[in-house]
């Protein structure tokens, strides 16, 4: 059975890990280098554009670095900055606020997202910056969700994904989930994807990837 016609993932608790071969993995190196150095030489006028636009709404940075983790240990991915620029300290006066997000790490209808940012949102550009990360070797054009430290211990023994696997640009569960779904179902799915990993899954997954894109319902 194909790894796409699954509809239900394997529970988070069973531990059984994928045999990535040392083939695998370059194959899947040489497709993000290639792919990601063709995507950021069109993109970069583009990129340019929308990073001048950031900064001119509220004169605040155009990029943000988010700390997340990857095989390596943590690193910073870049992404064109959708926030306001106080919006640490919104979520820490904000005890509600905070709550919600403790429980999946992110909020609908998000208050301190600006208006540039939600449109940058909804169309996945805000994301070309790691492009940059793939290149480094940091990120994969396709791979689990990336994840803070602090996230790390809501996968529980599904935390191995993270030390064989680079975060991906898009993935199983940002193409085939939903953005409603709750965090252990996000969980199954990237261990879903980490324990069925081919390059056919991964070409699928990028063949997606631009629908999604379009429909407006980003990555």
């Amino acid at each position: 059975m194909s790894a796409l016609a699954a509809t239900q993932p394997e529970p988070i608790a069973q531990s059984s890990r994928p045999v990535l071969s040392r083939w695998g993995r370059s194959l899947k190196r040489i497709v993000d280098v290639l792919g990601a150095g063709a995507l950021l030489t069109v993109a970069a006028p583009l990129l340019a554009v929308l990073a001048l636009r950031v900064k001119l709404h509220d004169d605040g940075p155009a990029f943000f670095r988010r700390r997340v983790i990857g095989p390596n240990g943590e690193f910073d991915a870049y992404k064109l900055r959708t926030m306001r620029v106080d919006a640490d300290e919104i979520l820490r006066r904000d005890e509600a606020l905070r709550q919600q997000f403790e429980i999946s790490f992110k909020l609908n209808n998000d208050p301190r997202v600006t208006p540039i940012g939600a449109t940058l949102r909804r169309n996945s550009l805000d994301e070309l910056p790691q492009l940059w990360n793939v290149l480094k070797g940091e990120m994969s054009l396709v791979g689990p969700r990336m994840i803070t430290a602090a996230e790390l211990k809501r996968y529980g023994s599904a935390g191995w994904i993270f030390q064989q696997m680079r975060p991906g640009l898009t993935g199983y569960w940002q193409v085939y989930g939903k953005q409603e779904s709750g965090y252990d179902r996000r969980i199954e799915m990237d261990l879903f994807y980490a324990r069925n990993w081919s390059f056919l899954f991964d070409l699928k997954i990028l063949v997606r990837t631009p629908w999604r894109v379009l429909r407006g319902s980003g990555v």
